[in-house]
């Protein structure tokens, strides 16, 4: 498995990106997409249900591709994964899908990468009830330090959503996070990653140079038993 090495910018969540110089992505494969980590070598990936992507007709053929794609060695994490209750089909059907991918997570050892929109007591509810046996994520993340309490009460990484990193008002949030729990992502978009290094170490008061030994160190406890 390709890894972070010292000195590395880490984007933690990002889609169909291009190898870039000093920068590690850790790229998502959607299982709708039926892309295999097994014909992608030499990078390092996640591979989820992504919500907007499910139905009832394709349920199982997903849920295969999760099963195939699970013990790969170049694959990191499962995920994206959750809840969203502006798009996709039933509460009932992401709910199931969830869960599935939730047990696959456990079984094979590596972490859970969240998608969440507006469904944060589902996400909190399904975490109580299921007691998971990896490490959850949560990917995008722009809301206010309640929630953020909530999730890392429940052990859980926060990566934030690049656009809210970059906006002036997120600092207070950015203060707030235990720096042993934050990640930055780009999510896919036409973003620099250093830019948003930049952002957060001025917020954070620390050299960039610190931000990024703070990361790879976050990164190499979230992933320490899919990557041993």
């Amino acid at each position: 498995m390709n890894l972070p090495q010292p000195g590395d910018y880490i984007d933690i969540h990002t889609h169909h990106a291009k190898p870039a110089e000093g920068t590690f992505e850790l790229v998502t494969l959607m299982a709708h997409e039926n892309v295999y980590p097994d014909n992608l070598p030499g990078r390092t990936y996640t591979a989820g249900i992504h919500p907007w992507y499910l139905n009832n007709d394709n349920h199982n053929q997903l849920l295969e591709f999760i099963h195939h794609s699970a013990g790969n060695s170049n694959l990191a994490a499962i995920g994206e994964a959750g809840f969203d209750k502006l798009r996709g089909p039933s509460m009932e059907l992401q709910r199931l899908a969830f869960e599935e991918q939730v047990v696959i997570a456990g079984k094979n050892r590596k972490p859970l990468v969240i998608h969440c929109v507006k469904a944060w007591d589902e996400l909190l509810a399904s975490h109580r009830n299921l007691k998971p046996e990896t490490t959850w994520l949560v990917h995008g993340f722009r809301g206010k330090k309640e929630l953020a309490s909530q999730l890392l009460s429940r052990g859980m990484y926060i990566s934030l959503w690049f656009d809210f990193a970059l906006r002036p008002e997120s600092a207070d949030l950015i203060r707030f996070l235990p720096g042993d729990r934050i990640f930055l992502e780009t999510d896919g978009a036409d973003v620099d990653t250093k830019e948003i290094y930049r952002k957060v170490a001025h917020d954070l008061a620390i050299p960039v140079d610190e931000l990024k030994k703070l990361i790879l160190t976050n990164f190499n406890l979230l992933f320490n038993n899919a990557i041993s």
